[in-house]
């Protein structure tokens, strides 16, 4: 029954928007229909039922002395299905106003049914090269740049991703880009004492702040940077029962270029990573300190290196090469309980090698992809000593029809 509802409200609102158009307003209706298999000889973290894998899992070994997460996995699933509305509205004086709303049918999620999930909401206004944006749009650290994978994984963890509600300014000429943004979070939320959740951010009271800069030129080259800061408050009261005023601060800076000359293309990014696991990606933080009479704790963040290269060449048959790595550098100083997400990871890479077909509204694409992780203990300031690899093989196939 509540599915019935949901799709009726989805057709109230597309019917409110009918007599806006006849006021001036355009609608461009826009979606893909795609259908996804992945294969993969180990289980793994990921998310939304193993369209985004994160990392393999480390052995788990039984009574029999044998590694219960040495075992296969493989789905077919539509989830990124999804249908967007563009929308041209009125100009007054010099600014001209625009939207955009675009959802994803995930199909069956979790054993919890259909669900619609909201991808992109947002209204603009804008006039000459500025553009002021509010609703829920691309995290910076992640659309600044995309790199090009068959697999809804785009890189994940090693390219941070999510769409946030946000408040943005941006300037954009043929050569320059600067924008200024104020974030929230949405549809995960950074890691804390009660799982991943939005409440820490929320309850902090202090947006991220996302600075973005770049100089591109109409052939696709570009260079750019970021750079981020997010303050989280992890609990508002100790174990004790006392009120406490905690804070993990991260500060995080990235760059990033794409070169393009005909059919060939090479682009990548490198970004120092405090804290930032609002995204799918690793990292976390630990106590280093506790006031022992009101239990009141401080926070340091772990310190990640992570990065991805992406060579491709071709049009109607484009083939290429992507490779990520991450390295935990541990905290600034010592650290206990910590938390996060493989925060007893010392390293990882991978490395894929793809090639997509592609013809009008069509394409059919083909991954594989090698996944190694080095697990170990944590040492007094969280690095990752004693390590041991772990590998996963992952071959993965796409069809998408595009309108």
């Amino acid at each position: 029954m509540k599915y019935k509802c949901l799709w009726t409200l989805l057709l109230l609102c597309m019917s409110a928007l009918l007599p806006a158009q006849e006021q001036g307003s355009i609608f461009r209706f826009y979606g893909q229909v795609r259908n996804d298999f992945y294969y993969q000889n180990r289980q793994a973290r990921e998310s939304s039922e193993g369209f985004v894998m994160l990392f393999p899992l480390d052995r788990q070994i039984d009574a029999d002395g044998k590694d219960i997460n040495r075992s296969t996995s493989a789905n077919l699933f539509n989830m990124h299905t999804h249908l967007g509305v563009n929308i041209t509205g009125p100009t007054f004086g010099k600014v001209a106003t625009s939207g955009t709303i675009d959802i994803d049918f995930r199909g069956t999620l979790n054993g919890t049914g259909a669900q619609l999930r909201l991808r992109n909401a947002v209204f603009r206004f804008r006039w000459g090269y500025h553009w002021i944006s509010v609703g829920q749009l691309g995290h910076d650290l992640g659309h600044s740049l995309y790199n090009e994978t068959v697999s809804l994984n785009v890189g994940a963890p090693y390219q941070p991703t999510g769409r946030v509600p946000q408040i943005k300014y941006q300037y954009d000429d043929p050569h320059v880009k600067f924008s200024a943004a104020l974030l929230w979070q949405a549809q995960g939320g950074s890691v804390g004492p009660n799982g991943k959740s939005r409440e820490y951010l929320r309850n902090s009271g202090i947006p991220e702040i996302a600075l973005k800069g770049e100089v591109h030129n109409p052939q696709g080259s570009l260079l750019g940077t970021v750079i981020h800061f997010a303050s989280i408050r992890p609990r508002l009261q100790s174990d004790e029962g006392y009120k406490v005023n905690e804070r993990v601060n991260g500060l995080n800076l990235q760059l990033y270029g794409r070169y393009q000359r005909g059919m060939f293309t090479i682009a990548g990014k490198t970004m120092l990573n405090q804290n930032f696991t609002q995204s799918n990606t690793l990292g976390g933080y630990g106590v280093t300190s506790k006031n022992l009479q009101t239990g009141e704790q401080k926070y340091a963040p772990l310190r990640l290196w992570q990065s991805w290269a992406n060579i491709l060449y071709g049009r109607k048959w484009r083939g290429g090469f992507f490779g990520g790595y991450i390295k935990n550098f541990g905290a600034s100083k010592a650290v206990s309980d910590l938390i996060g997400t493989g925060t007893n990871i010392d390293q990882m890479f991978t490395i894929s090698a793809m090639l997509n077909y592609n013809i009008p509204n069509w394409r059919f694409g083909l991954e594989y992809s090698y996944t190694r992780a080095f697990y170990g203990t944590n040492d007094a300031k969280g690095r990752v000593k004693h390590t041991h690899g772990i590998g996963n093989h992952r071959p993965y196939a796409t069809v998408m029809y595009s309108f």
